[in-house]
């Protein structure tokens, strides 16, 4: 369970797609002069890598992986299909994206006109793939994890663009120098952000050297006591070398 909510947390603040590795900017800056706009493609986004990364886990886990074609008799074993995972990969995002789209000029027709083409570039977004990618380079375990990690990197692109989106609106009524406006103070703003966001950093490391210290202590108390014990062996013999000379 610890495992789970580091994970969550850990992708949404401290890892998060915009604002550590810059992924998916092209849509978070486009897509954000609007509150009820950054909402909709955040929400599409969200359910777009909660879908697609646990699919590609699978895809990776029984067809990808060095030997993950073992379940089909032990003359597979040895296939590695590997270099499919880009194909692959793109092709579960493009079949997702295209589902969101139709459901979305269904039921939505006002945002689906106001987010125009920015809605099927969502199967272009590399915030969608690094994710199934980053979940590959990190070898999640578990399907659980994987969805977990779908989620919340969603989650974390979500707030990053509906954060700008509130500022951007608020920015309109605010006396910008003129060579900032428009992209150059949105930029400021995203570094600045990105800055707030790292600082996260040390909320689940802050633990990481108390058990060391206490290791390190204890070698400490241990090599003192051999020492001790050591000098102690040492005395007695130098009193029973010298009594030997003296008789």
């Amino acid at each position: 369970m610890l495992e789970h909510v580091e994970l969550f947390f850990k992708s949404i603040f401290i890892d998060n797609m915009v604002f550590a590795v810059f992924l998916g900017m092209c849509s978070y800056l486009a897509v954000s002069k609007k509150v009820a706009t950054a909402v909709g493609l955040g929400a599409a986004v969200i359910f777009v890598l909660a879908v697609t990364v646990p699919l590609n886990w699978l895809l990776d886990k029984y067809l990808l992986q060095d030997g993950a074609l073992a379940w089909l008799g032990a003359e597979y074993a040895d296939y590695n299909l590997g270099f499919l995972s880009f194909i692959l990969f793109i092709a579960t995002i493009a079949t997702m994206v295209q589902l969101v789209e139709i459901v979305v000029e269904k039921f939505s027709p006002s945002l689906y006109n106001s987010l125009g083409i920015f809605l099927p570039l969502i199967a272009v977004n590399c915030a969608i793939l690094g994710g199934s990618l980053f979940m590959q380079a990190r070898e999640i375990e578990t399907l659980g994890l994987a969805l977990n990690y779908g989620v919340s990197s969603g989650i974390g692109w979500f707030l990053a663009i509906l954060a700008i989106a509130a500022i951007r609106e608020k920015i309109r009524y605010s006396n910008v120098p003129a060579p900032l406006r428009g992209l150059g103070i949105t930029f400021i703003i995203t570094g600045l952000m990105g800055i707030g966001f790292q600082s996260f950093g040390g909320m689940l490391t802050g633990g990481d050297e108390a058990p060391v210290a206490v290791e390190n202590t204890t070698v400490q108390e241990t090599k003192t006591k051999e020492d001790k014990k050591i000098e102690t062996e040492m005395d007695e013999k130098e009193v029973s070398y010298n009594a030997v000379i003296k008789n």
